[in-house]
């Protein structure tokens, strides 16, 4: 069965003029893609290639100069649609004498939500976006992780279907990347859809089901992760610590197939699972530390990492 679209962008182009009329900049050309209900889809591209115009013409805050959207079957300036899409900017724009239950109240009334259906939503996502114990400081007061985290909490009080997320984790430190990328995920679970650009492409590698890279307002990739970077010109196998003779009988092996044993080495975590590590098990140990010479492995649960190795040679990578 086709996944069923709830965004279709057709032949979309958007060129902003002068004072005079005359083109100054072709933000998009022609870019036509599908996203589709319940996914988690990444819009990728160095600064200038057309994202953030592309989401403010998918919330009706631009007009397009050529093309078509729909949206939920509406068309993107059609207003009724905005009461199922959530949005959080590159930058919030919030109240800065409001605090978390008064600004989440005031988004929740321009809803149209009731008192009660208010403050229910808003301690839920307070608490989701762990911001229980600041709800009732200023705005003012909060710092930018602080601030993206209450941003967040305000694009969902309206319990959309289509959340934009731009830049979600702009200003949070690891803990907090993960809690967004976490609750992303969470929202995929419920089956809403998400549309989220960032810069940081190991959180679109992590959470993103496809992906579509713009440069310069066109689209020039699109598919789903894991096709976009399997290589296929490698195979990699990953076993337990071998030794030195059994690496020589594998040698063997290839070479009969015709293949080399292009190296041997243990498997490597991203920087950022090793510093989630690294808190996690200081909080549970505080008395332990580093040892010059001796870096302790760690896993998620702060036990000692199994020893593997990981052999790569020509043919394609699994």
């Amino acid at each position: 069965m086709q996944p069923e679209s709830v965004i279709e962008i057709r032949n979309l182009t958007k060129v902003y003029r002068d004072f005079w009329g005359r083109k100054k900049v072709q933000a998009l050309n022609s870019l036509s893609l599908d996203v589709h209900r319940g996914e988690v889809f990444g819009l990728l591209g160095p600064n200038g290639s057309g994202k953030t115009t592309t989401l403010k013409l998918l919330l009706g805050l631009l007009f397009p100069t050529e093309g078509e959207i729909r949206i939920l079957g509406k068309t993107a300036t059609d207003v009724e649609k905005n009461k199922y899409i959530g949005y959080l900017p590159e930058e919030s724009y919030l109240y800065r004498f409001l605090n978390a239950e008064e600004t989440l109240d005031f988004y929740g009334r321009l809803f149209g939500l009731s008192s009660s259906e208010r403050k229910t939503r808003s301690d839920r996502l307070i608490k989701l976006v762990k911001l229980d114990h600041a709800r009732r400081r200023q705005l003012k007061e909060y710092s930018k992780g602080m601030t993206r985290r209450i941003g967040l909490a305000q694009a969902l009080i309206n319990d959309p279907e289509i959340i934009f997320l731009d830049e979600p984790t702009s200003g949070l430190d690891p803990n907090g990347r993960r809690d967004v990328k976490d609750l992303i995920l969470q929202l995929k679970s419920e089956g809403k859809t998400v549309v989220m650009c960032s810069h940081l492409l190991a959180e679109i590698e992590d959470v993103c089901d496809r992906v579509a890279i713009l440069y310069n307002g066109e689209l020039k990739l699109l598919g789903t992760v894991d096709e976009l970077l399997q290589s296929q010109g490698e195979t990699q196998l990953r076993t337990t610590a071998i030794p030195q003779d059994a690496i020589r009988e594998v040698e063997a092996v290839l070479a009969r197939h015709g293949a080399k044993l292009e190296g041997v080495s243990h498997p490597k975590r991203t920087l950022e699972d090793l510093f989630l590590d690294t808190v996690s098990s200081s909080a549970a140990r505080p008395g332990q530390r580093f040892v010059d010479g001796k870096v302790p492995p760690t896993t998620g649960d702060g036990g000692a990492a199994e020893p593997a190795v990981t052999a790569a040679s020509s043919g394609s990578r699994t």
